[in-house]
Parts: C-alpha cells; sequence; structure tokens
C-alpha cells in the first residue's frame, strides 16, 4: 500500500499558526488604524488612509532583500529577526503620541511583517513533502484567508467596544505567542551547495526577484488589483445598496467555504496539476464579482462571499504554489518574496487607481468591470503558464 508523507507535522502546525497570528495582527490594525488615527490626532482622511497602507509599502519594499538574505542567515533565524522587530514596533504603538510617530512605526511594521511572512512562507513550502505541496500550501494559505475574515471582524468588535489601546493589547498578545511558537520549529537544513550559489556576492537583479515567478505573478498583480475592490469598497458599497448587515459577514462565508473547498482542491492540483484547479477558480471569482455587482439581497451578498472565497482564495494559494514549484529549491525564499511583492503590488496600488474610477462607474458597474478583468485573466494565464502546464502534465501521464 502506498503510504502518503505527513502533511500535519508539529512544525508545520507551528508555523501555519505563526503566519496566521501576524496576518491576523495586520488585518485587525488595518481595518482600525485609520479611524484611531483620525480620532486621536485629528488626522485628513488621506493621513488616515497613509496610516493603514504605509504599512504595505514597507513590506513591498523588504521583501525581496529578504529573500535575497534568507538562505545564507538561515531560514528560522530570519523568521525570530522578523518576529522580534514585529513584537517590538507593537509595543511602540502605546507610546504614540503623533501623527508622524505612529507613520514610522507603521513603515518599520510593515518591514518586520514583510521579513516575517517571507520566512514563514519559505519554511512551509520547506517542511510540506514535495508530492503534497498543492495540498500542503494550500492548507498553509488558510492561515491568512482565516486572518481576512476573523481579523476586521475582531478588530472592528473590540474597537467598539473597548478603548483603542485593547486593539493593541490583542496585536501584541498574538505576536508574543507567533514568537514563542517558532522557537521550537525545527526547519530542514539547506544542502550546503545550494547556500553556497546564493551566497555568492554582486548585485544582479537575480538576487532580490525570482525570474521564474514573473510569468504567475502577472496574473497575481492583476487578481490582487480586482480582490483590492472587494477589502476597500465592500463596506461602502452595502451602505449605498442597505445591506450593511449581510455585509459584515461576507468574509466570514468566504473563509467557511474556502476551508470547506481546501481538501479537494489542495489534492486536485496534486493529482491532476495547476491547470485543473486554477481555470475553475478564475472562472468563480469573476462569476462572483457578477453575483456581487447585482447584489440586492443579504442572501446574494452572501453568496458572493462563499464563490469568490473558493475562486479567489483557491487562486491564490495555487498561484503560490505554482511560484515555489517553478523555483530550483534553493531560491524558494526569493520565488516566496517575489511572488509576494506582486500580490501585495496588486492589493496597495488598487485603492488608490479604483478611487478615481469609482466617482466615473459607481460600485455596480466598477465590480462588473473587475470581473472583466479577470475573465481576461484566464486568457493571460493560458498564455503565460497554463498551455505549459497542460504540455507537462500530458508527459507526466504519459
Amino acid at each position: 500500500m502506498n503510504h502518503k508523507p505527513k502533511l500535519w507535522t508539529k512544525d508545520f502546525l507551528m508555523v501555519s499558526t505563526s503566519n496566521f497570528l501576524l496576518f491576523i495582527s495586520f488585518y485587525m490594525l488595518m481595518v482600525t488604524l485609520a479611524i484611531y488615527s483620525i480620532k486621536e490626532f485629528h488626522a485628513s482622511q488621506s493621513e488616515a488612509g497613509l496610516a493603514s497602507s504605509i504599512f504595505v509599502l514597507g513590506a513591498v519594499i523588504v521583501r525581496p532583500i529578504a529573500g535575497k538574505v534568507i538562505e545564507t542567515v538561515g531560514k528560522k533565524n530570519l523568521l525570530l529577526f522578523g518576529l522580534v522587530l514585529f513584537l517590538i514596533m507593537m509595543l511602540l504603538y502605546f507610546l504614540v503620541n503623533s501623527l508622524p510617530l505612529l507613520l514610522l512605526i507603521r513603515f518599520i511594521h510593515g518591514f518586520a511583517f514583510g521579513i516575517s511572512t517571507t520566512a514563514t512562507g519559505t519554511i512551509a513550502a520547506n517542511i510540506i513533502p514535495v508530492v503534497r505541496r498543492g495540498e500542503g500550501m494550500g492548507y498553509f494559505a488558510t492561515s491568512m484567508n482565516l486572518a481576512m475574515a476573523i481579523g476586521p471582524f475582531l478588530g472592528l468588535v473590540i474597537s467598539q467596544k473597548f478603548d483603542d489601546f485593547m486593539i493593541f493589547v490583542a496585536t501584541t498578545t498574538f505576536s508574543v505567542i507567533a514568537l514563542v511558537s517558532t522557537i521550537f520549529l525545527h526547519v530542514p537544513k539547506e544542502e550546503k551547495a545550494a547556500r553556497n550559489i546564493q551566497m555568492k556576492s554582486g548585485l544582479r537583479f537575480s538576487d532580490f526577484f525570482e525570474k521564474s515567478t514573473f510569468p504567475i505573478a502577472i496574473l497575481v498583480v492583476i487578481c490582487g488589483f480586482v480582490y483590492s475592490s472587494i477589502l476597500s469598497f465592500l463596506t461602502a458599497y452595502a451602505i449605498e445598496i442597505d445591506l450593511v448587515d449581510a455585509a459584515s459577514f461576507f468574509f466570514v462565508m468566504y473563509a467557511f467555504f474556502l476551508l470547506l473547498s481546501r481538501p479537494v482542491t489542495g489534492r486536485l492540483f496534486d493529482v491532476k496539476g495547476e491547470n485543473a484547479v486554477i481555470y475553475p477558480s478564475l472562472v468563480l471569482f469573476g462569476v462572483g464579482l457578477i453575483i456581487l455587482s447585482q447584489a440586492h439581497h443579504g442572501i446574494s451578498l452572501l453568496i458572493a462571499g462563499a464563490v469568490i472565497g473558493i475562486g479567489f482564495g483557491t487562486f491564490q494559494s495555487s498561484a503560490q504554489t505554482v511560484a515555489i514549484n517553478e523555483a530550483a529549491s534553493h531560491r524558494m525564499g526569493l520565488a516566496t518574496s517575489t511572488f509576494f511583492v506582486f500580490y501585495d503590488f496588486g492589493i496597495g496600488v488598487g485603492p488608490f487607481l479604483l478611487g478615481f474610477i469609482l466617482p466615473l462607474t459607481g460600485f455596480r458597474e466598477l465590480y462588473v468591470g473587475m470581473a472583466v478583468i479577470v475573465f481576461l485573466g484566464i486568457l493571460i494565464y493560458y498564455v503565460v503558464h497554463g498551455k505549459k502546464a497542460a504540455v507537462r502534465q500530458r508527459e507526466k501521464v504519459a
């Protein structure tokens, strides 16, 4: 009987937990800091927006550097450094007394987040058995998706019921748990020869970015851009169509149905290849956006959340697995950081650009437009990766 190598090891659970706690802190602060900075420091709307987004900028800037040094300093060492810096920045929020200081802390905090999440993604890819990588990376990515549902929900509940500083108490607690669980983490050692390749000196483009990630990253930046329209404007859209109560459960449906689909999509990826998962996930993402654009009742908004959860959530983890599979083993860290640079860029630049388009289109037309972009993305995927993946899969079967 053919035994599959074990996926749910102590180390896999610990790195997933650390990742979950990092992302939940990120989302909790993302939804509450704009309001906090207006209330505490009388920030303007644009300054309040900057307090949220400067964090992502810090993460984007540091990721290529983290990807370059990860094999040199060691994956676990880099993660511990990132988590210690993350915790220090969390503690500094308690001392903030001006908006410029808050912006500085947010920027460095983004650095710590970028370093830590580059390390967790690389460690997870390293721990997961190769034959179960699609399934394993799917479950690992679920730690981000769950945080995306729970973080904003928790953040808003705490800010409504308690003083603002309780947000920082909660996120600091999460930082401590993430750090403690990492101390006991065992990371497989990289081959010496592979590490030496990575350590060659010089400042080439390939030292900071993994070229093999670029084809799938084109689609990642497009889908991240589209998804940012939901992250940024869902609340405003729900107010306009009078479905605020249903909107608060949108991300809960997103996470629940994504979790439900995970065992099937992950195994399908490993057995049938990425095309069997990515094409349907892009179709579902597009269909979910159309349902969202036409929502007139709470139930249709929740159905949109479920369909987008399976669609975008599955695409995101599958694309990350593709990025890692395309790279040489000693460049997994760079592949992970390159993937997230593109993803973060799409998520970060989206609200800014869509803010100009929204007054011209309105919400419903905006989401129809986003669906069209996703359907065009199916064609782009075929050109940049799908065609090659299909040939590879046929050869594997033959």
